[in-house]
């Protein structure tokens, strides 16, 4: 195109002049198998002939898509408070109305239509501590230390955002661990921040070891600043769940190395192994005592996504900042200002969840039945996918104490491995892509998250429904196989 004869200049924003950190932002488990599993679903619904019938996606966290039902309790109280003359129904429990009606009480004009403070509305920030209060024994949450947000994922990338300063050798660092949920690795290139890797134990269940994150600590700190430390408990994508005593060495490392804890507790209640249990950073840091419990930054956070509930939708989540400065929070509070509020039916979401029924509550049978029958289910099929897995040769899978996800070490050929390199691939990629392409199976490779140099992995989740899950199994079994065998 010209105009009066002068060709018109190229576009403004091309690959060249794109933000560079952009550019360096990788997100696996929404990645290049994910779109390619997408292509070929609409090649089965258009008639296109493959060795299978469907595509199961087992690469993502989401329970609803892959079948989980609804909690009827949850979806009432939503129901009423997106659509208020419901409750002139008496189809609707009672407790069901009391919540719906206290929520629409405190948006503006009685409408979760309306904008929210930017912090989330103030009587589920209230609910929300209440919420902690009882899970961790009655010790105190303040209102005003919790922050509702889009997720846990936009209260994790709020927190980073603070954290990034300086250039070069003093640019802000942060300890994730390896393999992680690459949720960190993405907001760190996004925010030229800088990834410090510690590594998981996976010998030992994936524990994690306080003499790794020293060394870690001190190999980056010649070359950045370290300043915080993340742990994800239950972990995904490696699905272990941290002892108390490992917290309190988390705690004191922290303590003693001035970095500020990030807690993503989103799988809090995805507990299956026996002997287990969850206990949050909060609690422990405040049994630890006032040298710890008035001095260490710790921010931890929690989502409707995951748990018995599964609400990914509805992008509800929050925060809670313990010991920050307040000089700090305020502009923590003017960040979250500028995204004006959190969804409100999400903020709703939290606070259901927040306030579930209780004893002598007309929904109170109903809700218990459902909730754990959620999580005997998936801890039923936490125990299938690692025994299964444990039976063929070439896979090892450590217990899925917690989280919804599997991680199990594959070999991969020497053969394999050059062909993937042949390819431009990643060896657990090429695997991966094989497998979706042969059986429709679509999961994730390990090096998308991250792993020690020579080793293989895959995740997938543990929520199709049993049946399925089953049938997934047995192909994956049968392909890694015959895979083998191929390039052996």
């Amino acid at each position: 195109m010209s105009i009066n004869g002068v060709a018109s200049q190229s576009k403004v924003l091309t690959i060249d002049t794109l933000n560079p950190s952009i550019k360096k932002v990788e997100y696996a488990v929404r990645g290049p198998i994910v779109l390619r599993a997408i292509e070929i679903e609409k090649e089965l619904q258009e008639g296109v002939k493959k060795p299978f019938t469907e595509v199961i996606k087992a690469n993502i966290g989401d329970a609803h898509a892959m079948g989980q039902t609804p909690i009827t309790f949850l979806r009432q109280v939503i129901a009423l408070c997106i659509y208020p003359e419901l409750l002139k129904d008496n189809k609707f429990p009672e407790d069901a109305k009391k919540r719906a009606r206290r929520i629409l009480q405190a948006c503006a004009g009685g409408s979760i239509g309306a904008y929210s403070a930017s912090q989330g509305i103030e009587c589920i920030r209230q609910d929300v501590a209440h919420y902690i209060e009882r899970r961790d024994g009655g010790i105190p949450s303040d209102p005003g230390n919790i922050f509702l947000s889009t997720g846990a994922s936009d209260a994790i990338v709020t927190i980073l955002k603070l954290l990034m300063t300086g250039e070069g050798n003093t640019r802000t660092g942060v300890m994730i661990p390896i393999p992680q949920y690459p949720l960190y690795s993405a907001a760190l290139a996004e925010l030229n921040g800088v990834q410090v890797n510690y590594y998981l134990d996976e010998e030992n269940c994936w524990a994690l070891d306080v003499e790794e994150l020293r060394r870690s600590l001190n190999a980056a700190r010649q070359h950045c600043r370290p300043r915080a430390l993340c742990i994800i408990n239950p972990g995904n994508p490696t699905g272990q769940v941290q002892s108390k005593k490992c917290i309190e060495d988390v705690i004191r490392f922290a303590a003693e190395e001035k970095l500020l804890l990030l807690a993503d507790e989103v799988y809090q209640d995805n507990i299956y192994a026996q002997g287990c249990k969850f206990h949050s950073f909060k609690k422990v840091l405040f049994e630890m005592g006032p040298e710890y419990s008035n001095t260490v930054e710790l921010v931890s956070f929690h989502s409707t996504s995951k748990c018995y509930m599964g609400e990914c939708g509805f992008r509800g989540g929050y925060m809670e900042v313990c010991n920050m400065d307040p000089e700090v929070k305020q502009q923590l509070i003017k960040l979250v200002s500028v995204r004006l509020c959190p969804p409100v039916p999400g903020q709703a979401m939290v606070d259901v969840i927040s306030t579930p029924p209780v004893e002598g509550e007309p929904s109170y049978e109903q809700f218990v039945k459902e909730k754990n029958a959620v999580l005997a289910s998936l801890g039923e099929k936490a125990h299938l996918t690692e025994d299964i897995f444990n039976t063929v040769p070439g896979i090892k899978c450590n217990p899925v104490q917690g989280a919804m996800y599997s991680f199990p070490r594959i070999e991969i050929p020497d053969k394999a491995v050059k062909e993937a390199k042949a390819k431009g691939l990643a060896p657990d990629m090429f695997y991966c892509i094989t497998l979706l392409e042969e059986t429709g199976i679509c999961i994730v490779p390990g090096s998308g998250f991250g792993q020690r140099e020579g080793t293989y992995h895959f995740r997938m989740t543990i929520l199709p429904p049993v049946d399925k899950l089953k049938v997934l199994l047995k192909k994956l079994k049968e392909f890694h196989i015959k895979f083998t065998n191929k390039y052996s």
